[in-house]
């Protein structure tokens, strides 16, 4: 006989009092904690409890009874469904107040180092169209809201151009309008998808892997550049002709593309950085430029999705350098080497580090955009090239920016940068919780001195942290 499933509680009257990971809220209720999705603090609640542990409770609220002085009225039309911008309910202020108080969290409860005061968080001009860079996927299965299902809205087809719902992997929600980057998104996807639908190219299955058409990124710039990079399945010429009449499509109803792109990739999946780019129309790359610098950015390249909060960024970094121009720099996780461009004026020697090749290889090539020959680059794992030898070879650092991925360092490196014994260390973190486990590792021989939040992605719980260690 089937076991009898549970019954959740319903949670009445409830006050939700917090922030939690994941841009989810939360609540107290007697000794346990409940996370909810969609509310700020303040709002009263009815909470239908949709998991039960031991100590925890995942719940959603069904009823409203107050709404809370700290609530923002969403201004798109797919929030709550795609899964993005999880904190448009929260007003903005009322966002960077709580990302600042995560940063001071992290750092004092995980890290547990002294602190200076924390600096107000650097918050973004932009709260809209402020990223560069968008990937949407081409699906055959649709995502249905519940008020379509509640409605019995039926289609003639499935066809879906968007983001992949949260837990559903071969669901993908339709999206008609995003304000995460300039109309110019919504023009593009939209038009891409009723050509494709009215010209019969197949959608992608992502289940029985199958049809030609699987997902696009859109890249813009600062100098006005448009990258678009188009993925297809494409097994035979006929696929093939349907594919190109899409790009061509593209070409022509788009002259603002100015470097468009293509990849055949019959993979299980969308990862292209070991499939070769095709360039259908314009050119290969487009830049980037900020304080006259330019930098290459390539279907490949890592670069930062916010352009204006990244100048920002990388101020606070080389301000907490304080280089002089006699200083030798080491840049961690290089990445294209936009930090180590970014200070190569203000120091004798720049040495760039980082794991990915096709990324050093750009980040030479900025380099030489930029006139500087006081940079070097390395490519590999970090833990293996920064090596005491390695110090011995290319000399001690005065200064050690690192910027490491959301994991952190590992503790070889921390090891290393202990050996190295530089007078400062700028740490740029995308994951205060890492990065204070790291602070405490360093603390031995390093006192934080600065810490500034900077908020990179609004509407998102996400935060960047900057601090600046110094050599006690």
């Amino acid at each position: 006989m089937a076991r009898k499933k549970k019954e959740l509680p319903l949670l009445e009257q409830i006050e939700i009092t917090g922030v939690a990971a994941e841009g989810k809220a939360l609540a107290r209720v007697n000794d346990m904690v409940v996370f909810v999705p969609y509310v700020v603090p303040g709002d009263v609640v009815d909470l239908q409890v949709r998991r039960k542990k031991h100590s925890y409770a995942e719940a959603e609220a069904v009823k409203f009874h107050t709404y809370s002085s700290e609530r923002a009225t969403p201004f798109c039309k797919h929030y709550g469904v795609c899964g993005g911008c999880k904190w448009q309910c929260l007003a903005y202020e009322h966002q960077l107040k709580y990302k600042q108080q995560q940063v001071v969290d992290a750092l004092t409860r995980i890290g547990k180092v002294e602190l200076p005061d924390v600096m107000p968080i650097l918050g973004s001009e932009n709260t809209r169209a402020y990223r560069n860079k968008l990937e949407f996927t081409f699906s055959n299965k649709r995502w249905l809201t519940w008020e379509e299902v509640a409605q019995g809205v039926s289609y003639d087809n499935m066809d879906a151009l968007g983001f992949h719902i949260p837990g559903a992997f071969d669901k993908v929600l339709d999206i008609e309008e995003c304000a995460l980057m300039g109309d110019l998104n919504n023009r593009l996807r939209n038009a891409i998808r009723d050509f494709a639908h009215s010209e019969g190219v197949p959608f992608f299955d992502l289940r029985s892997q199958t049809g030609v058409l699987r997902n696009i990124m859109l890249r813009t710039s600062t100098t006005g550049e448009v990258m678009l990079l188009l993925q297809a399945k494409v097994t035979t010429d006929e696929e093939m002709a349907q594919f190109e009449k899409v790009l061509a499509f593209v070409g022509d109803a788009f002259p603002e593309v100015t470097s468009l792109l293509y990849v055949i990739n019959n993979k299980c999946n969308d990862t292209f950085g070991d499939l070769e780019v095709h360039t259908f129309k314009g050119t290969d790359v487009i830049y980037e430029e900020m304080e006259g610098l330019r930098f290459k950015v390539g279907p490949k390249s890592f670069y930062q999705t916010n352009s204006a909060q990244a100048y920002n960024l990388y101020k606070v970094a080389r301000d907490f350098a304080a280089l002089t121009g006699e200083e030798v720099v080491y840049d961690l996780y290089t990445g294209t080497g936009t930090i180590a461009n970014f200070v190569a004026g203000k120091a004798k020697k720049v040495v760039g580090i980082e794991y990915v090749e096709d990324a050093i290889i750009d980040a030479r090539v900025n380099a030489e955009l930029n006139g500087y020959d006081n940079l070097t680059f390395f490519a590999g794992d970090m833990k293996d090239i920064l090596t005491r030898e390695f110090i011995d070879a290319h000399g001690r650092p005065d200064v050690i920016i690192t910027d490491p991925p959301r994991a952190g360092m590992h503790n070889d490196v921390i090891d290393t940068i202990l050996f190295a014994a530089p007078r400062r260390i700028v740490y740029v973190s995308c994951n205060p919780a890492t990065q204070a486990r790291d602070l405490s590792l360093l603390d031995r021989d390093y006192k934080v001195t600065a810490v500034q939040p900077v908020d990179m992605f609004p509407h998102t719980h996400h935060v960047e942290n900057v601090v600046l260690l110094e050599r006690r």
